[in-house]
């Protein structure tokens, strides 16, 4: 396992790269892969307009391709163990939390299943007795859908599962950090019967393997989920050929915390939203904005609390969270601390690689928390994507929403209050696209997923999610068609001769 799929066909790199995967845990290599270049990823595209124009998926009915989704999901559910362990080994998440994302990837592919099955279109009232107005969904055509390294199979299900179930054939390239839970559900949808050409994946970094899906004229859409950077280099590229360009590009979360909150469910709320994943969460609430009068317990207890978080690598029952991606990571994520601590933030926990002997070989970085932050810092507007909190404090409504909105990113936020008049209008106020009340981090595949400013532009999940791979087409049918009149000195006259 770890070569392309092309075609319907396993096959080595044209240039025959190769790319070792290590576990993030403790280094230990974990497979070869195939590299693939900017040839093979040509080559898939050129499966994947062939499949597209010859209609061998498109023309499928939607009940049929729905069903296929279905099928999917239970091919999911068969094999859960041995992907959960593909995807643990390669992010170094613990195995129960690779297991939950392969149910919310179950559920993904259900939901679009029946999404899919139901889309018939939609009639349009005309006003005119004569008339009948319809509006059909289409699919977008060729798609390039390139995945994030946190959560590979997540991702790569909220592309692949809408754009099948809009007749898309597509050419998928995840990270090449963490390729295994791609090349398994490719497998799953072969042995469902999607169609040769119609799904073909790719392994690769971005400059190489990726660069052609935003650039190459045979790609009418391209998906990506990743950091903005990227993302706005690759809305620059497929801007040369006006593709449909989907971008999820993170965010830089604030966890609203008032006074009155319920002080234990607020505290472990906030450990959760930026802990979880060792804050590998595009979603993180990575910014504490706290009340000022609730400050020192609520940040006292954090403190103490993270210092109890046990890191660990997957085999170890006790861990409660696990390392970062890469070393370079880590580098980046010092680096961000580092640079808040020198902008003034005060270092209350963390801010130091562990000295454990047993994580020595991993790239473990532990739970941070930067006080006394304010609106001034890098560190409360850039996005670390590791697992530190900076804290903010307001001292009334209006200027915690003012504090909240203060970033370029518009991804989620939350509020914690009693009362739920408050929590209602700053859910209001809030420029995100996801509101937790209460809570923070669940989601279902029938809401949308997305995000305001500088989080990207489109939605994941939801019917938005299916409608991002499909175009809308108006057809209009005159049910008693005849000449309009509207040149009464063109109308056809008798001429001499004619007979009438």
């Amino acid at each position: 396992m770890g070569q392309l799929f092309i075609d319907g066909a396993w096959t080595s790199a044209v240039d025959g790269g190769r790319r070792e995967i290590r576990s993030p845990a403790d280094g230990s290599l974990v497979a070869e892969v195939d590299e693939a270049g900017a040839k093979d990823t040509e080559k898939a595209i050129a499966a994947a307009r062939r499949a597209f124009d010859d209609a061998r998926w498109s023309s499928v009915p939607a009940a049929q391709r729905g069903d296929l989704l279905l099928r999917v999901a239970d091919l999911l559910q068969r094999d859960r163990d041995r992907i959960a362990r593909a995807e643990t080994r390669d992010t170094g998440k613990r195995v129960a939390e690779s297991e939950i994302d392969v149910d919310d990837v179950t559920n993904c592919f259900r939901w679009f299943g029946h999404l899919a099955a139901a889309d018939d279109g939609r009639l349009v009232e005309t006003g005119i007795p004569t008339a009948r107005s319809k509006v059909v969904h289409e699919p977008v055509g060729v798609c390039g859908l390139i995945t994030p390294w946190n959560y590979p199979l997540l991702q790569t299900a909220w592309k692949v599962a809408p754009a099948l179930g809009a007749g898309c054939s597509f050419v998928l390239k995840p990270s090449e950090l963490t390729p295994h839970t791609a090349i398994i559900l490719v497998e799953l949808l072969a042995e469902a019967g999607v169609p040769d050409g119609v799904a073909n994946l790719v392994l690769g970094a971005g400059a190489s393997a990726g660069a052609p899906l935003s650039s190459h004229p045979d790609v009418d859409m391209v998906s990506f989920t990743g950091g903005l950077v990227t993302g706005r280099r690759i809305m620059e590229s497929a801007s040369a050929t006006v593709k449909k360009v989907a971008l999820e590009l993170g965010g830089k979360n604030p966890f609203v915390l008032f006074a009155d909150a319920d002080h234990e469910t607020a505290v472990d709320n906030a450990l959760t939203a930026i802990f979880l994943h060792s804050g590998q969460v595009c979603s993180a609430g990575a910014r504490l904005v706290v009340e000022e009068s609730a400050h020192d317990r609520i940040v006292d207890d954090l403190v103490e609390r993270a210092q109890r978080i046990r890191l660990g690598g997957p085999d170890d029952p006790d861990t409660e969270t696990g390392p970062l991606i890469s070393a370079a990571h880590r580098e980046k994520v010092e680096a961000y601390v580092a640079a808040g601590v020198a902008e003034g933030a005060v270092l209350r926990c963390g801010g130091e690689r562990p000295t454990d002997e047993r994580l020595a070989n991993g790239y473990y970085y532990p739970p941070t928390i930067l006080d006394h932050c304010n609106q001034d810092m890098s560190v409360v507007h850039d996005e670390s994507f590791g697992p530190v909190l900076t804290v903010e404090t307001f001292t009334d409504l209006d200027d915690a929403v003012r504090i909240a909105n203060d970033t370029e990113y518009g991804l989620a936020g939350a509020v914690f209050s009693a009362d739920h008049g408050t929590c209602e209008e700053v859910a209001a106020r809030l420029r995100h696209g996801t509101i937790w009340i209460n809570d923070f981090g669940p989601y279902v595949p029938a809401a949308e997923w997305g995000g305001f400013g500088h989080s990207g532009v489109g939605r994941e999940l939801g019917r938005a999610g299916l409608a991002e791979y499909q175009e809308p087409k108006h057809i209009w049918t005159n049910t008693r068609p005849g000449p309009t009149g509207w040149f009464p000195s063109s109308t056809s006259r008798s001429t001499p001769g004619s007979g009438s």
